[in-house]
């Protein structure tokens, strides 16, 4: 397992269908977010700072699986826990639990991969072995 970290959401109305509730593709752009901010609060540098200085452009998202219990609506804060439920070579398991107060709204899993850009096969990117340094400050 890993550290975890709380990513806060405040939903707004322009995040929710015409019933009044949030839109399920925001889950996913929520999810997106609390990544990188899982990251950021282990000291990591974002994206922008890695590519220039180790080549990383991010780390692209390889697989999503989400589940939804409980809508949300706006004027509502929720909170995205993050949390790298698994480490392989070259990928890692990402798992997200939005709450609202105590209450689970939705949980997600996603894979992904550090990766750069490989001149050699002309920009294409590519997925490298995950950096123990990186690992190690999630841990």
């Amino acid at each position: 397992m890993s550290k975890s970290n709380v990513y806060p959401v405040n939903v707004q109305f322009g995040d929710c269908d015409p019933a009044g509730i949030v839109f399920f593709p925001n889950f996913s752009r929520w999810m997106d977010e609390a990544s990188l901010a899982f990251f950021m609060a282990q000291g990591i540098p974002p994206w922008r700072e890695l590519v220039k200085t180790r080549g990383i452009i991010g780390t692209p998202l390889l697989e999503i699986h989400t589940k939804f219990y409980k809508p949300a609506t706006y004027g509502e804060t929720i909170e995205v826990h993050t949390t790298v439920e698994d480490w392989q070579a070259k990928t890692f398991r990402q798992r997200h639990v939005i709450k609202r107060g105590d209450t689970v709204l939705c949980e997600g899993t996603e894979v992904r991969a550090f990766c750069i850009r490989d001149e050699a096969q002309g920009g294409r990117i590519r997925a490298i072995p995950v950096p123990e340094d990186l690992k190690a400050l999630c841990l």
